[in-house]
């Protein structure tokens, strides 16, 4: 059953162009001049209950537009959007608490006051039951190892604190259905692998269904078996991570340790040498023939160890971008 269907959507907005200058000023006063950008163009996708889905793409490429049609803060141009069979610009309150937005650079959390003031807020908002309200601030807070700050103003805590906390007041009420726009955004490493942990086991836990936006690659790579590439307002690519590996890289890696020093020279027969810094070697050989390379690597070379690995991700997808093949 599709949670989320999404059938030829359009957001289009009209913006003003201004010549530069006084005299530009002037002019607007009595012309001006419209043109039509178009933040997402006629795209079309299904998501079933419990997917956890990678929505990707660069800057302007019409994520954010998408999430917020999705959720009900846009009104499309042209399209049919359907979200738990609700029609989100509706705004219906049984559908609202069914659904949570959650945007790495915005908050909900009141600055002055404690975490916990602001999901009590929540719980009337959303009319949640004591029992449950309860219960689930303790999963919650146990999955987020926060228990021990929620009673320290918002404003003292740190970044990565806060943005656990406000993944709390979104999901307080346990939506169905989780809009997670850049959630890791600004964060340093150790506290994007825990976000992206907990991410993992809400959708496990919760059965949720959830649609992911980030410029961490890593992010994806971890959590979403499929993903849809956007660019410029149109879909490039809807499918599973591994499939576009596959099918749009054409070589592998080979990292290679040496226990002696090789002439490059003849390593360079075997493929294109990326990296040479005894004792590693990085070799960037054709898909087809890593593993035939990989046997001469170890019957010709002092090799102490090998591994084969697919290009990063971040590779391949910035290839999808630059050339807009049809992939």
């Amino acid at each position: 059953m599709s949670v989320i269907s999404v059938s030829n959507l359009s957001k289009y907005y009209q913006v003003h162009e201004k010549e530069p200058g006084l005299l530009g000023s002037v002019k607007s006063l009595f012309y001006r001049r419209y043109y039509d950008v178009k933040a997402v163009d006629d795209i079309s996708f299904e998501v079933e209950e419990g997917e956890l889905v990678g929505f990707i793409g660069p800057n302007g490429a019409g994520k954010t537009t998408t999430l917020k049609c999705l959720s009900g803060l846009l009104y499309p141009t042209n399209g049919k959007v359907s979200v738990l069979g609700f029609t989100p610009y509706k705004r219906e309150y049984k559908f609202l608490k069914q659904i949570s937005l959650v945007m790495g650079q915005k908050n909900q959390l009141w600055w002055d006051l404690p975490a916990i003031d602001s999901f009590i807020l929540n719980k009337e908002i959303y009319d949640i039951e004591d029992k449950q309200f309860n219960q689930t601030l303790e999963d919650l807070s146990l999955l987020l190892d926060i228990k021990d700050i929620l009673q320290i103003q918002v404003k003292k805590l740190s970044l990565g604190q806060r943005m656990k906390c406000e993944l709390i007041a979104a999901l307080i009420h346990t939506p169905k259905v989780l809009f997670l726009d850049e959630p890791t955004i600004g964060l340093d490493v150790v506290m994007q692998k825990k976000l992206r942990d907990f991410i993992k086991q809400y959708n496990q836990k919760y059965k949720a269904t959830i649609l992911l936006t980030s410029h961490y690659m890593r992010d994806v790579e971890q959590l979403c078996k499929r993903i849809i590439v956007i660019d410029k307002g149109k879909i490039l690519y809807d499918g599973l991570l591994s499939d576009i590996v596959k099918r749009y890289s054409r070589y592998k890696l080979l990292s290679v340790e040496l226990s002696e020093q090789v002439d490059r020279k003849d390593l360079e027969k075997l493929g294109e040498i990326k990296e040479y810094n005894f004792p590693t070697v990085t070799i960037s050989v054709v898909r087809e023939k890593s593993s035939n390379i990989a046997a001469k690597l170890l019957e010709n070379f002092p090799v102490e160890d090998i591994n084969i690995e697919d290009p990063q991700i971040e590779d391949i997808i910035r290839r999808v971008f630059s050339t807009k093949a049809n992939i």
